[in-house]
């Protein structure tokens, strides 16, 4: 893919979420006007039930936040081990008709950089490449957690410098 076609579909991805966030917010917003009038309303059950759609743009914001921070913290990681250039290679791995890689192929990658992990399981560069091969595997649950210990070694790692 040309640098070209890689700007303009970062340009559509990062206006894509720049809408969702802004449609979440007008959302949020307006839960919050309802929950408002709800409690001023004095009465209990409208006040419970205020103070319940009170909560839901909080959690709201709270998951936006979170999942926002922890993308940039992914991205920043990517752009870390691709400078280093130990991203996993994945252009000759059989896909599917969806563009999956095949799961056997998944699978055994994931093998190869099960060893690298275990042999230094503390480095984040290790963690990082074992979280992708969890998600090429399809254990996205696993792929996350391992996500997070990366950017948590790597936070260390650049805290220690």
């Amino acid at each position: 893919m040309s640098e070209d076609n890689n700007t303009g579909r970062l340009v559509r991805i990062v206006g894509f979420i720049a809408f969702l966030v802004i449609a979440l917010a007008f959302y949020f917003l307006l839960l919050g006007r309802i929950a408002v009038s709800l409690i001023g309303s004095g009465k209990a059950a409208a006040v419970a039930m205020g103070i319940g759609v009170l909560i839901l743009p909080i959690i709201g914001v709270w998951v936006v936040v979170t999942s926002i921070r922890a993308a940039l913290a992914h991205q920043h990681l990517a752009r870390r081990i691709h400078a280093e250039g130990r991203e996993l290679d994945v252009s000759e791995l059989p896909r599917r008709p969806s563009g999956r890689i095949e799961k056997a192929a998944a699978d055994e990658l994931f093998e190869q950089v099960k060893l690298e992990w275990e042999a230094a399981p503390d480095d984040w560069r290790t963690n990082y490449r074992a979280a992708r091969a969890y998600d090429y595997a399809g254990d996205r649950t696993r792929a996350r957690e391992t996500m997070r210990r990366a950017v948590t070694l790597e936070r260390a790692e650049r805290d220690s410098r």
